[in-house]
């Protein structure tokens, strides 16, 4: 006879852990109860939550478990950073970093298996996608980060792996578990998702969550973010930009992160700094140029940094905040755009880039 395949409890926010407690009969404060055990205590045991009574924790132990993500590989860098590959249940892997920085610290976490995306300079991209992470594959990321590190990070980004906007509902619960109290207890200001752009997705998360928005925008203009942001094509900078400005729109703390990878040659000239200040006038904004982090079979190299430091300082002049982040993490592949796990790719991109590669060459 079949039966019911147990449910995993870390993929419960906390309504959706007492909704549980309920139709299991019971109050439910015992939900969240169970919610403290697991992300503040860290206990995956039901037998060790003594605070419910033994025919709870029976029940729990015959129809519920508490499933993780195994790591598999523990790589630090020289600088402090340390990235962990971890394998879901399905065998699939993706990457987790973490970034210390005096007394505070990031985990940068992935949403998906690969990305479907197909940003050019992009490390990630190149290996194809396979499937979204559910909200325990998500938020066990940060459970494992606090246990390795023995306390929870005091920043979450939504950096790592994939497209968090696209996989939006288990995205939006594993945000809601990041800020809970009874959990990780950070504020809005310190989760943050990245997006290259999803607008309609954008306009539905301001009405849900209430996180900080970075965006990799990479061009001034549309013919050139066609190019390196392929989502580009879909969702134009006249409708995205607009789109941002909503999102921050009453709350004169925040603004915009723009992400902007700084490729020689490409997007670093005095020109387009000049285009992305008309870009962004009126948008409260704080540009993020990142030097470009070089991965195998990429023709893209880093702008120089006389050259990068060109563009910040035009930027600074015209009133944008322009900060030049420091790579992190390079010497074991955590840098951004340098994350790839073991994508089982499911969207034939990567076979297509392959052939692509060989006419090249042949041609």
């Amino acid at each position: 006879m079949a039966t019911d395949k147990p449910l995993n409890l870390l993929d419960l926010d906390r309504q959706a852990m007492e909704d549980y407690f309920v139709r299991l009969g019971v109050k439910p404060f015992h939900g969240r109860n169970v919610l403290k055990w697991i992300h503040k205590h860290g206990v995956t045991d039901f037998a060790q939550m003594t605070d419910l009574s033994k025919k709870l924790r029976a029940t729990l132990g015959a129809r519920a478990v508490i499933r993780l993500p195994q790591i598999i590989l523990r790589q630090p860098s020289a600088d402090g950073t340390v990235k962990w590959v971890m394998e879901l249940e399905d065998g699939q892997r993706v990457e987790t970093v973490y970034i210390p920085d005096g007394n505070r610290s990031t985990v940068c976490v992935s949403s998906q298996v690969g990305c479907a995306l197909d940003c050019s300079f992009c490390s990630t991209a190149k290996q194809g996608f396979n499937r979204n992470l559910t909200t325990g594959e998500i938020i066990g990321q940060v459970w494992h980060a606090t246990r390795q590190m023995g306390r929870a990070p005091t920043n979450v980004v939504l950096m790592g792996m994939g497209e968090p906007l696209a996989n939006f509902d288990a995205v939006v619960s594993a945000m809601d578990l990041m800020q809970d109290d009874l959990t990780y207890m950070l504020s809005k200001y310190r989760v943050t998702i990245s997006t290259s752009g999803i607008v309609p997705n954008l306009y539905r998360l301001r009405e849900v969550s209430d996180v900080s928005l970075a965006v990799s925008l990479h061009a001034p203009d549309n013919d050139l973010r066609d190019q390196l942001v392929p989502i580009n094509r879909k969702y134009p900078l006249e409708e995205l930009i607009p789109a941002c400005r909503k999102f921050v729109k009453n709350d004169k703390r925040r603004k915009v992160t723009w992400e902007y990878v700084m490729l020689d040659g490409i997007n670093d000239s005095i020109a387009h700094a000049k285009a992305l200040i008309r870009l962004l006038e009126g948008t409260p904004s704080k540009m993020n140029l990142i030097p470009f982090n070089p991965f195998p079979g990429t023709d893209y190299k880093s702008s120089p940094p006389e050259r990068i430091e060109a563009f910040r300082q035009k930027l600074m002049k015209a009133g944008i905040m322009a900060i030049l982040r420091k790579t992190r993490g390079d010497d074991i592949d955590a840098a951004c755009g340098q994350l790839v796990g073991r994508v089982q790719d499911r969207s034939g991109r990567r076979e297509v880039s392959l052939r692509r590669a060989q006419a090249e060459k042949v041609a």
